[in-house]
């Protein structure tokens, strides 16, 4: 056997000189022992391998066939009992030429080839602890992230990919040519573990399209190829260069599949700048962190040496603020000396240290020894004047051969360590005698005991010099440098819902999600940076957002966010590291992130002291926290996304198993739980496989919801309870379900889509249809309300007029008076619309003397249905039409007071936006309408509150525009307009619209006064709406005046202004209209008219004469009577 050829196999040919000086031949290799490894100066991990590899050797050798176990030395890790759901990186390896190989060939020589190709293979997959699933023949399949996961399985299996087909390379058959390996492999979900076969032949399968699809990129790679799938790429970052193949055809994949060829290892220094590459987002909430290590950094640059260890969680932002303090110290002269310590070396002494002096010398591999040896001794030079004491130690530890250069070392392996260490830091202390030095040590808990002895070693020295050393590590490593008074700890926490909200927004570049999908993120993440970036990225790229530009929207309902695959494997790591007690885990993440010891007692039947070993377990791993002493002993996951993981990684059938028995836990011993948190129960039914037991407590969830102004929360019970009718067999008793269901949704509905949803109109048009197949009239006061108000806000006045006759049948064949005062309510609204004002008044007044809160006030989640707060903000706007503002301001008074009253988030924003603002608009209070404006939109932003929010902006823009900022107003009105459009809005926008051409009017910008008039005349006569057509007609006289329009045309659009508004008994318009035809008569000449006319309306007037319209009037008439 080739001794160079079997250590390059192994990864060791640095170590072919060390063999070949102290004349190891294959025949003496089977007889070396860890002392003689040690003598020759081998490092830990590499006499760990080499014994290895050894004890391969020996063993006896089997035949290698279709579903063998393998090389006899390889022993399988622990296997679950039970299949599980996970993302997997599978690795499908082949030798290239193997039927050729077998041609012609002995069965005993081809066998002791393929033993030695496996042994090769299964050595480097080993190295990464990926775990061999079957051989094929010639072919290995591989798993990464089963039985256990880490946290970097995809960047695990190419590195052992790289490897494996390095090794390979480096075997030759009998003949002298060398072997050659192909590597595919691919990631994705999978169910692993589940026992299929029989006898001899059972074996633990993996199922899922993930395997094969790595075998056929394996059918795609060339000899010593690694070609990977996309969904891996995507887990890696920069942390390989990569060759795009582009999208090619596989067999057995119906679409194209984007393929990657890895060229090799990438130029990322560390596994942070791997990920995130050299920009990242701006630093959140860690001001306070970064003002200790700048100050830390000026004692340090004064020779006040410091050191800052930096503690935390993974993904909580240490290397970030690593990263950001270097921006800082940026310009300052000094020198940078960055080392990574790295999980897949934690047994190669000094591996952060030969990291940061290849990087800093830029030998690469492909150097000649020389070469390498004389950028060795440039780099050293920089802080040393001499460097023939430290070169060839170092070159030592680089494995650069010194040649004829330097004299052998003739040193023990412990004076070997000493010397290197000596060299280190005299190295260290030359630069920190040029100029201050930053010396970062990443990730130390990965850090081999070498180099935790060297640091040992640094931390004395760094007082006397000008350094600061910052040293960042994860909870489970306990730093053993706190004692000294140059000595910092800092541990980084979670950032704040504030500060976590502030870095979606990063992601999102500043677009706004709606409320329900960061509420969702912020819950899932628990303040972890990494997590919050990861969940807001995939959920952008989900697909279930539309981009509007500034904002994104929800395409559909909200499902529950998935887990990001960026932190799949890192969450299953967690939760692999306890399997013994990882079931616990599990049934646990069923019952919820909060969780009760009795509970779980019930539902695990474990006994007490089987659980308590248990959960004693996972409190020591930190996945869950205890709070409260027995027998109240509570307790919660650490992270919403460790628990997502826990449960998602049962089986379907086993989850539902579960859940099932979690809900009969919870009705059988905690009633009044079940009465207090239906939603729970729900939930468990459901997902317990019992949806169609679900559905009442889904309605009494969203009911109670609802009466608490939690919207969003009801809709996703009653969808939720919707969802699980299905599973009821067909009849009255569901029948009357949905209808309960379908009438629940309503109010929700408005309150988050606004009233012209589809969804909405579905709801109503179903529970509709419902009352009439079950005969139930008293659901119609609800239904008809609700489906009437989808088509008035839509602006279909057929449909309107249609749903008031329809009201008015079936309060005649009923008795039933609520149903009465919807009759009185939808054509009070009809009226408005129609502009018929003294019709709309008695409706109205009608509603309030009958009203009576004990028999007509619905119950919560029908608050939206409540006659009287329809009623009271529409009949303030309909008395001041009418001309009697006093009286509207007091029913608009009336009206905030009820609201308050009912406590109901929409009612809220319904009276403010009509009893309040507008009505305050049409009396031209300026400063109560801001007021309002931002009411409204505070009230909408707390509750996503989307349609209301749109009318408060508009509020907000006319504001704006009237107190001087007229270009920042208008461009606020159109884009909420705009909106309000999308949406589908009618009801309101003609006056939003005449806002909108009166501020263009007054601004001057008359062209795009004429283009909102025009578009809302459009609007009016689409949707048969005379509410506001007085004062269309009036600025449309106005505007064709500025504009030099003939004063006979201006007259004759005045003149209209002042018929209709005169037909509708309109005196607050008629009077807007008059005061324009009497100034264009002034103007004219005709002051006699001017003055008759103005006086006649004016007389009329018998309360409200400090408001604007009435003080403009009378100082006009002063004006013509002194003419």
């Amino acid at each position: 056997m080739d001794i160079a050829q079997w250590l390059r196999g192994l990864g060791l040919e640095r170590y072919i000189k060390t063999f070949c000086d102290a004349e190891i031949t294959s025949e003496i290799l089977p007889e070396l022992t860890e002392a003689d490894l040690r003598e020759l100066g081998l490092p830990l991990g590499p006499r760990k391998a080499v014994l290895k590899a050894i004890h391969a050797l020996a063993a006896p050798i089997t035949p290698v066939a279709v579903n063998a176990n393998g090389p006899a030395d390889y022993a399988k890790p622990s296997i679950p009992s039970d299949a599980e759901r996970r993302q997997l990186t599978v690795m499908f390896v082949d030798l290239v030429g193997s039927t050729a190989l077998a041609s012609g060939r002995d069965p005993e020589e081809l066998r002791d080839l393929l033993q030695a190709y496996h042994n090769t293979v299964v050595g480097e997959i080993d190295r990464f602890e990926g775990h061999i699933a079957k051989f094929l023949g010639d072919g290995v399949l591989a798993y990464f992230g089963w039985p256990r996961a880490h946290e970097d399985e995809a960047e695990r299996a190419v590195r052992a990919g790289l490897r494996v087909t390095k090794a390979v390379a480096s075997l030759t058959e009998p003949g002298g040519a060398a072997l050659a390996a192909r590597v595919g492999i691919a990631t994705g979900l999978v169910v692993v573990g589940e026992l299929i076969g029989e006898g001899e032949a059972r074996e633990r399968a993996v199922i899922g399209e993930t395997p094969n699809l790595a075998a056929r990129l394996q059918d795609l790679a060339k000899p010593s190829d690694v070609v990977i799938a996309e969904s891996t790429r995507r887990l890696l970052g920069e942390a390989f260069t990569y060759r795009d193949l582009g999208t090619v055809p596989l067999k057995g994949f119906p679409e194209l599949v984007q393929a990657w060829l890895v060229i090799g290892e990438g130029a990322a220094e560390s596994r942070f700048e791997a990920r995130h590459g050299l920009a990242t987002t701006a630093l959140v909430g860690r001001n306070e962190e970064l003002a200790l290590l700048l100050d830390r950094w000026e004692r340090a640059k004064e020779r006040e040496g410091q050191i800052v260890l930096l503690g935390g969680e993974a993904g909580i932002g240490k290397s970030r603020l690593v990263r950001a303090l270097r921006d800082q110290v940026a310009r300052v002269p000094h020198t940078p000396l960055s080392h990574f310590c790295s999980p897949f070396h934690t047994n190669t002494a000094l591996y952060p240290v030969v990291g940061l002096l290849e990087r800093a010398a830029a030998i690469r591999r492909e150097d000649a020894s020389d070469e390498q040896l004389d950028k060795l001794e440039a780099m050293l030079a920089l802080g040393a004047d001499d460097v023939h004491e430290s070169a060839p130690v170092l070159a030592d530890l680089l494995a650069i051969p010194t040649g004829e250069r330097y004299p052998p070392l003739a040193l023990s392996p412990h004076q070997k360590k000493e010397r290197t260490f000596q060299a280190l830091l005299e190295q260290i202390q030359g630069l920190a005698a040029r100029q201050p030095v930053l010396a970062v040590y990443e990730d130390v808990h990965w850090a081999d005991p070498t180099m935790l002895e060297f640091l040992d070693r640094l931390v004395d020295e760094v007082q006397r010099l000008p350094i600061l050393m910052i040293v960042t590590f994860r909870p489970e490593f306990i730093p053993r440098w706190t004692g000294h008074g140059h000595v910092t700890a800092l541990f980084l926490s979670r950032l704040g819902r504030r500060q976590g909200a502030a870095v979606v927004d990063r992601i999102t570049g500043g677009k706004t999600l709606p409320q329900e999908v960061l509420e969702q993120i912020l819950a899932k993440t628990d303040g972890v940076p990494l997590f919050v970036e990861e969940l807001t990225k995939a959920v952008v790229e989900s697909g279930l957002l539309k981009d509007h530009g500034s904002r994104y929207e929800l395409i559909g309902p909200l499902p529950p966010l998935a887990i990001p695959t960026t932190l799949q494997d890192s969450l299953m790591a967690r939760l692999d590291r306890l399997a013994p007690v990882k079931e616990v885990a599990q049934i646990a993440a069923c019952i919820g992130r909060e969780f009760g010891h009795d509970l779980l007692r019930l539902v695990t039947a474990l006994d007490e002291h089987a659980l308590q070993h248990a959960l004693n377990d996972l409190l020591a791993a930190e996945l869950i926290f205890r709070r409260g002493v027995p027998p109240n002993v509570g307790y919660s996951f650490k992270h919403a996304l460790v628990q997502d993981i826990a449960h998602e990684s049962l089986l379907k059938s086993k989850r539902q198993q579960i859940h099932a028995r979690i809900a009969a836990a919870l009705e059988q011993h905690y009633p009044a739980r079940a009465e207090a948190e239906p939603e729970t129960i729900a939930l468990h039914l459901t997902e317990g496989g019992l949806a169609g037991k679900a559905v009442d407590y889904w309605l009494r969830a969203g009911r109670i919801a609802a009466g608490r102004s939690a919207n969003l929360e009801a809709i996703t019970h009653l969808t939720r309870g919707l969802e699980a009718l299905r599973s009821n067999p067909q009849g009255p008793e569901r029948d009357r379900q949905e209808l309960a269901l379908q009438t629940a949704i309503g109010g929700p509905l408005i309150a988050i889509h606004g009233y012209t949803a589809p969804q909405l109109g579905t709801a109503f048009s179903r529970a509709h249809a419902l009352c009439y197949e079950l005969d139930d009239t008293g659901a119609l006061f609800s239904t008809l309300s609700g489906k009437f108000i989808f088509h008035f806000v839509r602006g279909d006045f057929a449909a309107m007029q249609s749903l008031v006759a329809e009201a008015q049948r079936a309060a005649e064949r009923t008795s039933d008076t609520a149903l009465e005062l919807a009759v009185h309510r939808l054509a009070a609204l009809t009226a408005m619309h129609a502009g018929e004002f003294l019709t709309a008044r008695s409706e109205f007044e009608t509603i309030l003397s009958r009203y009576q809160p004990e028999a007509h006030r619905p119950p919560p989640v029908h608050y939206v249905h409540d006659p009287k707060a329809s009623a009271l903000p529409y009949l303030a706007i309909v008395l001041w039409v009418l001309g009697y503002p006093e009286q509207a301001q007091r029913t608009s008074r009336a009206a905030s007071q009820y609201a308050m009253e009912l406590n109901q988030t929409n009612l809220t924003a319904h009276v403010q936006v009509y009893g309040g603002a507008a009505l305050a608009e049409l009396m031209g209070n300026v400063a109560a309408v801001k007021a309002h404006a931002e009411s409204i939109i505070d009230l909408a932003d707390q509750n996503s509150l989307n349609y209301w929010r749109e009318s408060g902006l508009i509020l907000r823009g006319w504001a704006m525009a009237q107190e001087g900022n007229v270009e920042g107003g208008l461009a606020l009105m159109r884009l909420s307009l705009n909106e309000r459009n999308r949406l589908g809005a009618s009801w309101y926008q003609v006056r939003y619209l005449w806002m909108l051409a009166a501020t263009y009017l007054h601004s001057g910008d008359h062209d795009n006064g004429v283009a909102a008039l025009a578009e809302a005349k459009v609007l009016s006569a689409r949707s048969d709406e005379h509410m506001w057509e007085a004062e269309l007609a009036c600025i449309d006289g106005e505007l064709h005046r500025i504009r030099g329009a003939p004063a006979d045309e201006v007259e004759g659009y005045l003149q209209t202004a002042l018929k209709v508004a005169q037909s509708q008994s309109a005196k607050s318009f008629e009077l807007r209209a008059a005061m324009s035809l009497a100034r264009l008569w002034r103007d004219q000449g005709r002051i006699a008219d001017a003055r008759c006319l103005l006086g006649s309306v004016y007389g009329w007037f018998t309360e409200g004469f400090e408001t604007p319209d009435l003080r403009s009037a009378k100082a006009l008439m002063v004006e013509l009577s002194r003419s």
